[in-house]
């Protein structure tokens, strides 16, 4: 047996700490794989909130919904809208109440999906920044970086040096990564202590 991918060990992550009836959040929607996952855990008493600034990545993440047993899965709100904005639109009541936040980072990974439309540094920071103060005790947020294409590299490398500073009497802070490739995609992930 190898190792996870890194989409794979973000999954692991969410699945030993996400339980039925819990809140959660995919920041960067995609193709819906991530939210997907969120709202099997959660389950039927949970609710998802999932943010996209593409009009494409919500229709793909519906269509990948309409693909799965509906009786197995949490109500999903889904938002066009940048995931920095995440504050204004999740209820007021679910602050400090979510047990997961999903970053996948990059650009939309669909064969027609404009590739020069990414996710920005800036965006990306204040959105983590949000996602640690809606997060419970014992919450996680995982983020999957993309150091292998323009732009990627500069995001990736912000939001390293962010999560590092964190303070660890806050939360806990891993990274997985293959070392002996700078440009490869890696995990970081971050449990909230309290």
């Amino acid at each position: 047996m190898g190792f996870l991918s890194v989409l794979s060990f973000a999954h692991k992550q969410i699945e030993g700490r996400l339980q039925p009836g819990d809140i959660a959040i995919d920041a960067t929607v995609g193709t819906g794989a991530d939210t997907v996952i969120l709202a099997k855990l959660a389950g039927l008493r949970g609710h998802i909130y999932g943010f996209d600034i593409q009009e494409r990545a919500l229709e793909l993440a519906k269509e990948r919904f309409s693909r799965e047993p509906a009786d197995s899965l949490a109500p999903v709100s889904l938002f066009l809208a940048s995931h920095d904005l995440m504050m204004d639109y999740v209820p007021s009541e679910a602050e400090g109440c979510i047990g997961a936040v999903m970053f996948n980072l990059g650009y939309l990974p669909s064969q027609e999906a404009d590739k020069n439309i990414i996710t920005e540094t800036s965006s990306t920071l204040r959105a983590l920044q949000a996602a640690l103060s809606l997060l419970r005790p014992k919450g996680i947020i995982t983020i999957v970086l993309y150091p292998g294409h323009t732009g990627g590299d500069a995001e990736a490398a912000a939001v390293t040096a962010w999560a590092s500073g964190l303070p660890q009497e806050l939360c806990q802070t891993v990274m997985y990564r293959q070392l002996q490739r700078s440009d490869s995609p890696y995990v970081i992930a971050i449990e909230k202590k309290r």
